[in-house]
């Protein structure tokens, strides 16, 4: 835990033996943590040289922790500086280093992109082989930082159904906008249609259309993954990834042209639905979103009462103002008595 402030695995040791008793003396904690009493008493000088540990009592004069304790001295006993007081500046240098280090990656991501812009042939990379193409995918996804947009085409080649699924349950774990068209036999399956459930309950964003002309994935229209036909590698699995160019907007068009498209699915109690494409009527999980809202019920607790996210709660909630044309959750009280929704 405190390797991240910059403690080595024996510094930590030391300090958390420490945190557990008011004062301890370098022999007890060497006891304690299995360590030899000299590097113990190396540790303790250094952790009280960077104010992390103070000398609690030592009688006699001369060096903290003298074996000649039968002369009348005792070993020294240490015990900590407040945590709140001593941490705080090592946790201010990490914070500082790792904005500097972000600045170094803007700066060199810059950097490459305006010398890359000059060549054309970086603007497309070509990658064969099962390994390769699975670390570009867990690239993509795992770099993403505002938002993932995908295409599903058909059973997965070079990256595992579970594979993919680990990577896109970290893109949603870290609040990443994630929307994804399939083709409608892709959720053919029981095992499939479990998973996209438990998916959109995370939060992702899910659309079926009849057919799609390309299994894709871009991340933070930065960068995109497309499969190529295995018959132009040898067999092997093999793919393009494609930086920001015209090609790139282009697939970021065609994305947003088949979402805007393509029937949104739905979580009922029995699996997984799609809306029908003139229905303009509340599904079913957005009227079990609606009866805990206007019983008063927030949104924190009408998600975990429904057992689905927080932002699917929104989602729904800001979907039925949509079809309501409401601008406030009063309005739409409003107009679903109106409409006999409920």
């Amino acid at each position: 835990m405190l390797q991240a402030l910059g403690l080595g695995p024996a510094e930590e040791a030391i300090y958390t033996a420490l945190l557990a008793r008011p004062t301890a003396s370098a022999q007890d904690l060497a006891r304690h943590t299995g360590l030899e009493k000299a590097e113990t008493t190396r540790i303790l000088l250094d952790l009280a040289t960077r104010g992390l540990v103070a000398v609690a009592t030592e009688a006699g004069s001369g060096a903290p922790d003298s074996a000649d304790c039968g002369a009348g001295r005792q070993p020294a006993r240490y015990r900590l500086t407040p945590p709140s007081v001593a941490l705080a500046p090592l946790l201010v240098e990490q914070r500082n280093a790792l904005h500097r280090a972000e600045t170094a990656f803007s700066m060199l991501t810059e950097q490459y992109r305006s010398t890359a812009a000059h060549s054309a042939g970086s603007v497309v990379e070509v990658v064969v082989g099962v390994e390769q193409v699975a670390h570009r995918f867990h690239q993509l996804q795992r770099g993403a930082q505002r938002e993932l947009l995908v295409f599903l085409v058909g059973a997965p080649i070079a990256v595992p159904r579970e594979e993919a699924d680990m990577s896109e349950n970290s893109a949603l774990d870290r609040g990443v906008d994630f929307r994804v068209v399939a083709a409608k036999d892709y959720l053919d399956g029981h095992e499939v249609a479990r998973d996209v459930r438990a998916a959109m309950m995370a939060g992702l964003e899910l659309r079926l259309v009849d057919s799609l002309p390309l299994k894709m994935v871009v991340s933070d229209r930065e960068r995109a993954m497309v499969p190529l036909d295995m018959a132009d590698s040898g067999g092997e699995p093999s793919a393009i990834v494609v930086h920001r160019s015209g090609l790139l907007t282009a697939l970021v068009h065609l994305f947003e042209k088949e979402w805007a498209q393509a029937r949104p699915l739905y979580n009922t109690t029995t699996g997984v639905r799609a809306e029908a494409t003139a229905d303009q009527q509340p599904t079913e999980g957005e009227l079990e979103v609606l009866a805990l809202l206007l019983a008063g019920i927030s949104d924190r607790r009408a998600a975990s009462q429904l057992g689905l996210s927080i932002r699917t709660v929104e989602r729904r909630t800001r979907r039925l103002m949509d079809l309501a044309g409401a601008d406030s959750r009063l309005q739409l009280g409003w107009h679903a008595a109106r409409a006999g929704w409920l």
